[in-house]
């Protein structure tokens, strides 16, 4: 499903979100830990697991070549934790019906790069968020990383702004669809400055890379309210580059050691680091625990008749307009963003890194 897992990524950008894997996984996951990874293929993540000293591990994914890689890449490995294999698709199949001996036996279940393409329907998103809950016991979390929407978004509106501010000789009704940087080009699918809550296609090409990667925008305000329905609290969502300054001691490091030029000789991320690792968020969910106390709360979002009109994309983030936020280096402050899918509420944020 996605170009990132067929080979182990050598350039900048793919360098970047490997590391952030890994600083992720480092942070996150503790020893014998059962932990159930979302479309597992490709086998980058196995050395990662071990590392973390995991106890048993269940790997998904919806193509017997992914589950062949991610097999053979175990087997490479000196088989310190115990593993199991499943060829399903989290965003289509029921789970449940398939390992009902694995229900509720996972700490964690992460989802480290498909996310996004379940937003292609509702259905697809529900779906995989139930999934995620039969599988957690309570206390568990499901964790991973996708594209920031909100960022990609911001971007976006402000090529659209730009090109309204020029000489009345433009076309009218006519918009650009390409986000460019020295980085990467984004191209949504169809020129519109209005979009549904799913299904939103772009393609991201990275320079260098021979093909593109298709992807869908989250809409974070439906991926917190779907995820609720299906009995997961909200606990954060965080663009990598806060990320990155929460946990700055052991991903600079990381960084610094990459053999590549990613940050500076002060462990600062440089401006093309920045602008890549900004197009990334970390997201973080919790199946309560009805015996812990006291449970995390999910913020209740104002109800939204949820027609297709750009004004309505605006409504969850300017409830949140009066909410201090951090700075995010270079986009400026969150509030002061057009973006319609913000990063959650800043008042829920972790003060601390995990």
């Amino acid at each position: 499903m996605s170009q990132l897992a067929t080979q182990r990524p050598e350039s900048a950008h793919h360098r970047l979100y490997d590391l952030a894997k890994t600083a992720l996984i480092k942070i996150f996951v503790h020893p014998y830990a059962t932990v159930c990874e979302l479309y597992c293929g490709g086998g980058l993540e196995a050395e990662r697991w071990e590392e973390a000293q995991i106890g048993h591990y269940i790997g998904i994914d919806e193509s017997s070549s992914g589950i062949s890689e991610r097999r053979e890449a175990w087997e490479s490995l000196r088989k310190v934790y115990t593993t199991d294999f499943f060829e399903l698709d989290p965003c289509t199949d029921d789970i449940g019906q398939h390992l009902q001996e694995k229900m509720n036996q996972a700490d964690l279940v992460s989802c480290l790069q498909h996310l996004q393409l379940c937003f292609e329907t509702e259905e697809k998103a529900r779906k995989l968020l139930h999934n995620v809950s039969s599988l957690l016991k309570p206390g568990g979390y499901f964790f991973g990383i996708t594209p920031d929407s909100s960022t990609i978004w911001a971007k976006y509106q402000k090529n659209v702004e730009a090109y309204h501010n020029r000489s009345g000789s433009m076309k009218p009704g006519i918009v650009p669809n390409c986000i460019r940087s020295e980085s990467y080009v984004i191209t949504f699918e169809v020129e519109e400055e209005k979009f549904p809550l799913f299904g939103k296609r772009y393609q991201l090409k990275f320079a260098g890379d021979t093909s593109a990667e298709t992807h869908c925008l989250v809409h974070f305000p439906s991926l917190i309210r779907l995820a609720r329905e299906a009995g997961l609290e909200y606990v954060e969502i965080q663009n990598l580059t806060e990320f990155f300054d929460d946990n700055r001691a052991q991903f600079a490091g990381m960084l610094m050691n990459s053999g590549l030029n990613l940050v500076d000789p002060r462990g600062r991320l440089l401006p093309r680091s920045f602008d890549i690792l900004g197009l990334y968020t970390t997201f973080i969910f919790q199946k309560p625990n009805p015996d812990a106390a006291p449970p995390l709360m999910t913020p209740v979002l104002p109800e939204v008749t949820y027609i297709n009109d750009e004004a309505d994309w605006f409504d969850w983030r300017e409830e949140e307009a009066t909410a201090p936020a951090e700075p995010l280096g270079g986009l400026g402050k969150i509030t002061e963003q057009k973006g319609i899918l913000g990063p959650g509420p800043p008042e829920l944020r972790f003060p601390e890194a995990l």
